[in-house]
């Protein structure tokens, strides 16, 4: 499918550890939902940037990693891909990761800007792994990164150790809330798991380019 005329600039941002082993059949495959949505016929037609200074899709066969820097014009019809994306690549990722989605309103402007309008800009961390446990490890570094980040404007970094504890106490409760459903949920014969992704709003952030 075409979108030439799409009021949405969608920006996929990421960089994902593969499992060893994994070949780049397998990579197209679980890319298809991107690289079908830009109606193109195969991962190589398909993996170039909307913009010429972003890499694209790229994938690293030597280092095992898939690095994602690839802008597509889209409509809201795209989230529904983020969905297969995620469960596509939960089955080759080697490790939990986050991806970035930003949604950038393409007719917004100025003027619009300047008459108090709101534009369609959305921004979405979604979270990848081979187990719900991987995924959960993601989540818990980011926002460690994130609350250190900012706490060291206003305090040494030794003294930020009990947040990041309390942090830690958090998503330690989490898991094993997780786990302990995972276990109610069993069935009587066979292996149990699940896998999944986490994501969030926010407004117009600028494009980042890497």
């Amino acid at each position: 499918m075409k979108h030439d005329n799409a009021p949405l600039e969608i920006h996929v941002h990421g960089d994902v550890p593969i499992k060893p082993g994994t070949d780049i059949k397998a990579i197209q495959e679980a890319l298809k939902p991107l690289w079908h949505y830009a109606g193109a016929r195969s991962l190589n037609e398909g993996a170039v940037s909307l913009y010429e200074e972003e890499p694209g899709i790229r994938f690293d066969a030597q280092a095992q990693r898939l690095n994602l820097c690839w802008t597509v014009r889209g409509d809201e019809d795209f989230r529904m891909v983020l969905d297969d994306l995620c469960m596509n690549l939960n089955e080759l990722s080697a490790a939990g990761t986050q991806i970035e989605v930003t949604f950038y309103d393409a007719e917004f402007d100025d003027e619009d800007e300047a008459a108090g309008a709101e534009s369609r800009d959305d921004f979405v961390m979604l979270f990848v792994g081979p187990d719900p446990g991987a995924i959960m490890q993601a989540q818990r570094d980011l926002l460690v990164h994130d609350v250190v980040n900012m706490m060291e404007r206003h305090f040494d970094g030794a003294e930020l150790s009990g947040v990041v504890s309390e942090i830690d106490k958090l998503f330690s409760q989490r898991f094993d809330s997780l786990v302990s459903s995972l276990e109610i949920g069993k069935p009587p014969r066979g292996p149990g798991g699940s896998s999944g992704h986490g994501g969030g709003g926010g407004g117009r952030r600028p494009r980042h380019l890497h």
